[in-house]
C-alpha cells in the first residue's frame, strides 16, 4: 500500500474513533437540554420540538451536588497530592540512589498497576472494618466510612502508575547535573526538592490532570467503602436522581454534563503542561 494510502486510513481510522468518543457525549447533552415530557412522547432519538435548561435547575437543587462537589474535593485534592508527592520521591530514590533494590521496587510498585481492584475488594472491606480512626478523622471510628479511606485507597492504586512515569522520565535528566550538585555541597533533599521536582514539572502537571479525573471519577471505591451517603463523592449524586420504577434519564444526562465539567476545566488549565508531559523524549534517540 501506498504512503499517501496508509495516511489516508490513519485520517479515517481517527475520525471514526472521534465519533465514537463524541457521539455519546454529544447524545446525552443533547437529552439533557430535552423536557421529559417530550422525550416520553416522542421517544429520545427524535426531532426537539423545545429545548430548557430546566433538567440542569432541577439536577443541581434536588441532588444536592454542592455538597458533593465538595466531598469530591476532599478527595481528590489531597490523594492528586499525596500520589504525586510519594511517587516523585519514589521515583527519584530508585533513579538517583544507588541501591540494590532498586530493580526490585521499581518492580514491586510497577507491578502494582496489573493487580485488579475487585480482587481484593473482600479482604480489603473487612481490613477497613477493623482499622481504627480517630473521632476527627472518621465519624465511624474506623477507616470504612471515612473521607480518609477514600483517599489512601486512592493513592495506594495511583502510585504504582506514577513511579513507572516519573522514574522514566527522570532518567531523562542528565547525570551531569547531579554530579555538579553533590561536588557543589547538595545534600539528597536538595537535589530532590531543588534540582528535580522543578525540572520535572510538566511530567507531574501531566499526570495531575489524569488523576484528577481518574480519582474524581471514581465510582467503584465511594459505593463499596463508604455506607454514608452523604459522605461519598459528585458521583454518586447521579444515583440520588434514580427513581426505584422510573428514571427520569433527561435529568439524569444534565447531571452528568454538570459532574464532567470540573475535569474539563483542569483538562483546560493545564492543557499545555499536559501535552508536554505526553511528548516527553519522544524527539530523543
Amino acid at each position: 500500500m501506498k504512503r499517501a494510502s496508509w495516511r489516508t486510513a490513519a485520517y479515517v481510522f481517527m475520525i471514526v474513533a472521534c465519533l465514537a468518543w463524541l457521539v455519546p457525549l454529544l447524545f446525552a447533552l443533547y437529552v439533557s437540554f430535552r423536557p421529559y415530557a417530550e422525550t416520553s412522547q416522542y421517544g429520545y432519538v427524535s426531532l426537539p420540538h423545545t429545548f430548557t435548561f430546566q433538567n440542569y435547575v432541577n439536577a443541581w437543587t434536588q441532588s444536592d451536588m454542592l455538597r458533593f462537589f465538595g466531598n469530591s474535593v476532599l478527595i481528590t485534592v489531597p490523594a492528586v497530592i499525596v500520589t504525586l508527592l510519594l511517587a516523585s520521591m519514589v521515583a527519584f530514590v530508585v533513579t538517583r540512589v544507588t541501591m540494590k533494590v532498586n530493580l526490585a521496587l521499581l518492580l514491586l510498585f510497577t507491578a502494582g498497576n496489573l493487580l485488579p481492584q475487585q480482587v481484593i475488594i473482600t479482604p480489603l472491606y473487612r481490613l477497613y472494618l477493623l482499622i481504627p480512626l480517630p473521632g476527627f478523622l472518621s465519624s465511624s471510628g474506623y477507616l470504612y466510612d471515612s473521607t480518609i479511606g477514600l483517599i489512601v485507597i486512592n493513592v495506594a492504586f495511583q502510585t504504582g502508575f506514577c513511579v513507572f512515569v516519573l522514574s522514566n522520565y527522570m532518567r531523562t535528566i542528565p547525570g551531569e547535573m547531579y554530579e555538579a550538585a553533590e561536588v557543589d555541597g547538595a545534600g539528597l533533599w536538595a537535589r530532590y526538592w531543588r534540582m528535580t521536582m522543578p525540572l520535572c514539572r510538566p511530567a507531574l502537571a501531566a499526570l495531575a490532570t489524569l488523576l484528577t479525573t481518574w480519582i474524581y471519577n471514581d465510582f467503584f471505591w465511594a459505593i463499596t467503602l463508604i455506607s454514608t451517603g452523604g459522605k461519598r463523592p459528585v458521583t454518586s449524586a447521579l444515583a440520588n436522581l434514580q427513581g426505584q420504577f422510573v428514571s427520569n434519564q433527561n435529568l439524569i444526562a444534565a447531571a452528568a454534563v454538570i459532574v464532567a465539567v470540573p475535569t474539563l476545566v483542569v483538562y483546560l488549565l493545564l492543557q499545555r503542561q499536559f501535552i508536554a508531559g505526553l511528548t516527553l523524549g519522544s524527539t530523543k534517540g
